[in-house]
């Protein structure tokens, strides 16, 4: 905690680094926009966890929608109606971080002229969600898990202990195992963390949501015309092809403005090495799962690169693309079908 004496002059960065209270669908998985597979299993595995009071470690790229998943987990439970508080580890200067969560009494340090009410006292009886953990200061790790198994802590500055009852939702893009291994995260905090963990993916491993999260995003735009008019299908079939790196939210910074400009704006190529990054994000990504399911990602990643450009060398031309890759027409095309590609 020495490092908050350091924050005398930025303590007031800590007000706009935790949003308490936001509104709450008491349906919230519906908006989980998807049909694919991967939606569809994490919308089943969402509302078994919600009902339990397990920690959750929420797991997924920047932008693919981590902490909609923590606002359903927090809805769809017993504590819907109490508090849900929301920490962004990665917004807060490392000597902030430790008054953010447990705050401070007033003299604590050089600036802490009143007292404050950390976010797991405001969170008591609710959600504490804590975004981007992987940014947690090494420092705080032990505090943080001393908090969580004794379930009581220290206000900055204080010498009364403070009794909170929490459920604790984190997330992350980062691999935390990896961090565990190089010892730039504590293990035993990440098993406190992840007694079960959600994996979200990404926009790339399910092209067959894209149509729906178009239509989605240009109506909550106040787009009412005909979808077609707006994205023609060999734009649509496009967007379906595409890597994006940012995911959901690259799509929706998209589409809407596509809305406000009335035509649709061109998908910026990939920088140099981008394509090689991405992909080297994907095995990245793998590493801590299952050798089935980490097969089962990168087979879809190389499907998704292999394809179109398999049928274009052929002209276009399905059954000329199957003679060439030696296989079956129709699986070609239950192929093509899988990845918006027919």
């Amino acid at each position: 905690l020495d490092l908050v004496e350091r924050a005398s002059r930025s303590v007031k960065l800590i007000q706009g680094a935790s949003r308490s209270r936001p509104s709450l669908s008491r349906a919230p998985a519906s908006a989980i926009l998807g049909s694919s597979p991967e939606v569809l299993d994490l919308k089943a595995k969402l509302e078994l966890v919600a009902s339990a009071d397990a920690a959750v470690l929420i797991v997924g790229e920047s932008g693919t929608g981590k902490e909609l998943v923590a606002r359903a987990l927090h809805a769809l439970g017993e504590r819907a109606e109490q508090p849900y508080e929301i920490v962004d580890c990665g917004a807060l200067a490392p000597q902030l971080v430790a008054s953010e969560l447990f705050g401070h009494e007033r003299g604590a340090f050089t600036g802490a002229d009143r007292q404050r009410v950390g976010a797991f006292e405001r969170a008591d009886g609710g959600t504490l969600f804590l975004d981007e953990v992987g940014e947690l200061p090494a420092e705080l790790q032990p505090t943080l898990l001393g908090a969580l198994e004794r379930r009581q802590f220290r206000r900055v500055g204080g010498n009364e202990v403070k009794k909170v009852e929490v459920r604790l939702v984190s997330a992350t893009n980062r691999d935390l195992r990896s961090e565990v291994n190089s010892n730039a995260f504590r293990l035993d905090l990440y098993y406190r963390l992840a007694v079960v963990t959600l994996h979200v993916p990404p926009l790339r491993e399910r092209p067959e949501d894209v149509p729906l999260l178009v239509e989605h995003f240009a109506r909550s735009a106040g787009y009412v015309g005909a979808l077609e008019a707006l994205v023609p299908p060999d734009t649509m079939r496009e967007w379906q092809r595409h890597a994006w790196p940012g995911n959901v939210r690259e799509l929706r910074n998209l589409v809407e403005a596509t809305v406000a400009l009335g035509e649709t704006p061109s998908l910026a190529p990939p920088a140099p090495g981008e394509e090689g990054a991405a992909r080297a994000d994907v095995f990245r990504a793998v590493l801590g799962r299952p050798y089935k399911e980490a097969r089962g990602v990168v087979l879809e990643e190389f499907e998704r690169h292999y394809l179109p450009a398999l049928v274009e060398e052929a002209g276009g031309n399905v059954a000329e693309a199957a003679r060439r890759a030696n296989m079956d027409r129709s699986y070609l095309f239950s192929l093509l079908r899988k990845h918006g590609l027919r």
